[in-house]
């Protein structure tokens, strides 16, 4: 009997596979437990409409990140941390803040998890910070680290 998983089943496939399995397997467990739907007309069509429609969401958010990304690139973002004798810093930068910042003055709304700083920045200067807002987009934040008066 062919069946439509509608979730992950180990050993067997993934959600939206179309998989062969035995009539006892089917009834007893896939179709019993909800984890898949038997193969006729109805359904295979209902899962070609959901494929073309998850594809076309996927474009839309790959669009919206790009059109982020560019905003961010042409973006920078200034901060001032206190120091001390010699440009020490007294504390770090970290992504929370450079979000905040950006929120503030950019106006750009940037998840703060996305932000991928190797390590926090404790020293005056310009910094490339790395945004990643989808797996194949990721953009360059310019963050200005001055000394706060």
């Amino acid at each position: 009997m062919k069946v439509i998983l509608t979730e992950d089943v180990k050993s067997l496939g993934k959600k939206g596979e179309i998989v062969e399995v035995s009539d006892g397997y089917a009834r007893n467990f896939i179709l019993k437990m909800k984890k898949g739907v038997e193969a006729n007309n109805k359904n295979m069509n209902d899962l070609k409409l959901k494929k073309a429609n998850d594809e076309k969401h996927a474009q839309e958010q790959y669009e919206a990140a790009q059109e982020l990304g560019k905003k961010i690139e042409a973006g920078k973002v200034e901060l001032s941390i206190k120091t001390g004798e010699g440009g020490k810093a007294f504390g770090s930068v970290s992504s929370k803040e450079i979000a905040a910042e950006a929120k503030a003055r950019l106006g750009l709304d940037i998840d703060k998890k996305k932000i991928q700083l190797k390590e926090t920045i404790k020293t005056l200067g310009t910094f490339e910070v790395p945004v990643k807002l989808h797996p194949k987009v990721t953009a360059n934040l310019t963050v200005v680290v001055t000394e706060e008066a």
